[in-house]
């Protein structure tokens, strides 16, 4: 493993300059404690993304813990019936940030309420004509993530406190502004030398650290030990305030660390090259048993 440091990045789809839940720690090479990193007043969505660019030479394994697509592969289609649907990632981050261009603070507003995609989405008293019932649409690793005992929200659902839509339209007007600057795994190969982003779940860190679950969000210094101690870390620094997007970023960092040096979560089953651009995968899920 060449990596020599790890970052994990709690999202937020919040329509703010700086919103509260969006969270970056960092953890060297070794078994120190990863440490929060905040600039005073927070993290932007603008910032984050320039701080991700300007770490593009570092061997740093960079989490966002963000869907950077919506399902394609059950329909052929992200946006069935809608003449502008994109053909592959790259092209949907493209249309996210031309329909919400206008949209401040990266937010992404303008995109789900635009006549054709809203038909796609559950929002706040409006469900689209277009979304299925239940659940709704999962991309593959979705799925992984379920035969995991994880529980995975589809990227079209708006509605309620597990809600990920938000945060991966916000998410991808950012992967968009890195485009060409650092890769993206899996869409872009892994370069030999430099940063690397990837998908994360915080979820999945947790549960690996032995949370167990419904239990996945720690609230005190103690539990958030505990778990970085079954990742190999050392304790971490006492914080001001305990909250689940500080303790998330924080596990989750030291869990790219612990994980990084597996190979077969680097070569997935199930992972092919039209998954890889047209859905992405999320670091961690190692297989599918039903394809």
């Amino acid at each position: 493993m060449r990596f020599t440091r790890f970052a994990a990045i709690d999202w937020s789809g919040q329509a703010v300059a700086q919103p509260k839940g969006l969270t970056l720690a960092v953890a060297e090479a070794g078994n120190d404690a990863p440490v929060l990193v905040r600039p005073d007043g927070g993290w932007s969505r603008e910032a984050i993304a320039g701080w991700i660019a300007d770490h593009a030479d570092e061997d740093m394994l960079i989490g966002l813990d963000l869907s950077p697509a919506f399902p394609f592969l059950d329909m052929s289609d992200y946006f069935p019936g809608w003449t502008q649907s994109p053909r592959d990632m790259r092209a949907l981050w493209a249309l996210v940030e031309e329909l919400a261009r206008d949209d401040s603070h990266l937010a992404a507003s303008a995109f789900v309420s635009h006549a054709e995609a809203s038909r796609h989405f559950r929002q706040r008293g409006r469900l689209g004509d277009l979304h299925p019932p239940g659940r709704g649409r999962l991309r593959l690793c979705e799925h992984g993530q379920k035969e995991m005992g994880l529980s995975p929200y589809s990227c079209f659902n708006l509605v309620g406190a597990a809600q990920v839509g938000k945060s991966s339209l916000t998410g991808m007007r950012v992967l968009h502004r890195l485009t060409g600057r650092v890769p993206f795994w899996p869409l872009d190969p892994l370069p030999e030398k430099g940063a690397v982003v990837v998908e994360i779940y915080t979820a999945l860190a947790a549960r690996e650290a032995g949370v167990r679950r419904g239990l996945s969000k720690l609230r005190d210094g103690q539990a958030l030990d505990g778990a970085l101690a079954a990742l190999d870390s050392e304790p971490h620094a006492p914080l001001a305030r305990y909250d689940d997007h500080a303790t998330d970023a924080l596990l989750a960092a030291a869990w790219l660390r612990h994980a990084a040096p597996r190979p077969s979560l680097w070569t997935p089953a199930g992972l092919t090259p039209e998954v890889a651009c047209t859905e992405g995968w999320t670091f961690g899920v190692p297989l599918l048993t039903q394809m």
